[in-house]
């Protein structure tokens, strides 16, 4: 247990609160100390019953199942290993920029799945984060089923595909996937290749919460996007992702 401890206490800050809140609140959930049904998004109860923490307890909750579990699993793992990977990489002496990026897209996939009666955002929000960092890395290879490769770029969508064509499902993937687009493309790609002004400024108060550290090894965040001249780097995605993941139905009894 101390091996687990000493490595949740290595997560960089933002990373580890997603994945403890997400942990705890879902087996919270999974074993009824407080009903799923309280933790779901909701749009009769967050604006007729002012239930204002369902957005919040909606991007930490995931509805554990034996059907459910193993995708719940597979999400831990991209959530940590993207996050911790933006965390550390571009925002390293930036924290305030990366609290806004995941202010940003969790308030965009709220205000999706409020208008397409989605419950939870755990998928969509962690498909955003892994879009940004394969964009700003969409050089580097990767490693996938069958030992077949293609650069960083490619696996937003492949993932979406699998999920897809396997499962029926898609859609939650697929928001992901264009939130995330809509962060990347403003943040960077509209400054660095068409010239125009910078559109996501971080607000000051999140300046003031969390400064900049000084001393990194930062990246200009309105340089052309990092990573398009790099594919030495070989990441593995483990063969996990390939096995059905559904988000399942989200018992509300």
């Amino acid at each position: 247990m101390a091996d687990v401890g000493d490595w949740f206490r290595s997560l960089p800050k933002f990373t580890r609160y997603w994945f403890g809140g997400t942990v705890a609140l879902s087996l919270i959930g999974r074993f009824g100390i407080i009903p799923p049904y309280y933790f779901i998004l909701r749009y009769q109860e967050v604006f007729h019953s002012y239930q204002l923490w369902r957005p919040i307890t909606a991007l930490l909750f995931y509805p554990i199942s034996p059907q459910t579990g193993f995708h719940f699993l597979i999400n831990l793992y991209f959530l940590v290993n993207y996050s911790k990977l933006l965390e550390t990489g571009v925002f390293a002496t930036r924290p305030a920029d990366y609290a806004f990026l995941l202010l940003f897209n969790w308030l965009f996939c709220t205000i999706t799945a409020l208008f397409m009666n989605m419950m939870v955002l755990m998928d969509p929000m962690v498909l955003s984060i892994l879009y940004v960092w394969c964009n700003l890395n969409r050089d580097t290879i990767v490693n996938f089923w069958f030992g077949s490769q293609f650069r960083a770029l490619y696996l937003p969508w492949v993932l979406f595909g699998f999920n897809m064509i396997l499962s029926g499902g898609g859609m939650a993937e697929l928001i992901g996937i264009l939130v995330g687009h809509l962060y990347y493309f403003l943040k960077f790609e509209y400054p660095a290749q068409y010239g125009g002004p910078t559109l996501l400024n971080t607000p000051s108060f999140l300046e003031s919460y969390f400064p900049p550290i000084v001393g990194g090894m930062g990246v200009d965040l309105v340089s052309p996007p990092p990573g398009r001249h790099s594919s030495a780097l070989v990441v593995v995605v483990e063969e996990l992702v390939l096995v059905e993941v559904t988000i399942g139905d989200v018992d509300t009894d």
